[in-house]
């Protein structure tokens, strides 16, 4: 008896010892595992805040991507005029000139690559302007709205011709020189006329906005709106112009310029002809002395006469030693 209680009391007081040892223990390792623990999941949650920062950049270009694709598909639609060559170009810069007075943009094609001086610039929804200036790489783009925009467009349901002027920054178009007894209607459109191949024949430009008459002018007020956006222009086209006909480079001189240095000397004999041949500025003078009326020079032979009369009398001075 004395033997198992005391075994048992031996047992509960090195249990009662070590029990707190123990636990330090478990709690030591409890809490090293959930520091491990913690290092994994921070540098998990760090990885996961990376790969949705790379997947957001992503979205955003690919969203980018998509509506650059949409805008270069509908400028792909637009069919231009036949004969006309479409060159596409980015938009670079906006608003230049003195206090950025000047409606403009710069795009990145030059004249290396056909953007020429005049050429047409357009998008899927209607006229831009057109290239007002011209480098190697970039050229700059005159807008509807600068004042000094000029074009000569025609009402699309009236055929009612006028010249399109810009009246400045997010302005509206004025429609001049319609005549008071024209018809043209708000809501019509305006396309481009053509006229002297400036521009292809029936571009839209423009939708007109009001239309007035006054007792003291011959024309309407007519203004328009622009179809394009031109504060948001990202991508446009060049209109390239059609090639010129070979056979109209090339026109024959007329007959007049090819024998004007000649004509007048070959009608006066051989011997002119063949002596002048290669002196057509030294023939003016034998056309005047060969008419009929001066012919009088011809006495000039007389000359040698004179001179052989002078030896005969010669002998004169011969006859004074005899007085």
């Amino acid at each position: 008896m004395l033997d198992r209680l005391a075994e048992h009391a031996g047992l509960e007081f090195v249990g009662a010892i070590l029990k707190p040892g123990v636990w330090a223990r478990d709690q030591v390792v409890s809490s090293w595992n959930n520091y491990l623990d913690l290092v994994g999941v921070r540098e998990e949650n760090e990885a996961l805040h990376e790969q949705v920062r790379t997947l957001s950049q992503q979205v955003q270009v690919a969203s980018e991507e998509r509506a650059e694709l949409a805008r270069l598909r509908a400028l792909l639609e637009l069919e231009p005029p036949e004969g006309w060559r479409p060159l596409g170009a980015r938009v670079v810069a906006n608003r230049l000139g003195p206090q950025a007075a000047l409606e403009s943009a710069i795009i990145s094609r030059g004249y290396y690559s056909g953007a020429g001086p005049g050429t047409p610039v357009v998008t899927h929804e209607g006229v831009v302007g057109r290239v007002y200036r011209a480098g190697p790489y970039t050229a700059t783009v005159l807008l509807l709205t600068d004042p000094g925009s000029r074009m000569a467009v025609l009402s699309a349901v009236n055929r009612t011709a006028g010249i399109l002027v810009g009246t400045g920054p997010r302005g509206l178009l004025e429609m001049k020189y319609v005549p008071q007894n024209a018809r043209i209607e708000v809501g019509e459109l305006v396309l481009t006329s053509g006229l002297e191949g400036a521009f292809p024949k029936g571009v839209p430009v423009a939708r007109v906005e009001s239309v007035s008459q006054s007792d003291l002018s011959l024309f309407q007020t007519v203004y328009a709106s622009p179809l394009a956006d031109l504060e948001a222009l990202e991508e446009v086209l060049l209109l390239e112009r059609p090639p010129v006909q070979p056979g109209a480079r090339t026109l024959p001189l007329p007959a007049v310029n090819a024998t004007q240095g000649v004509g007048p000397g070959t009608g006066h004999g051989p011997g002119q002809g063949n002596g002048t041949a290669g002196h057509g500025g030294q023939r003016a003078q034998p056309v005047q002395s060969n008419q009929p009326a001066p012919r009088a020079p011809r006495p000039q032979p007389a000359q040698p006469a004179q001179q052989t009369q002078q030896p005969q009398q010669a002998p004169q001075p011969a006859q004074a030693p005899r007085q």
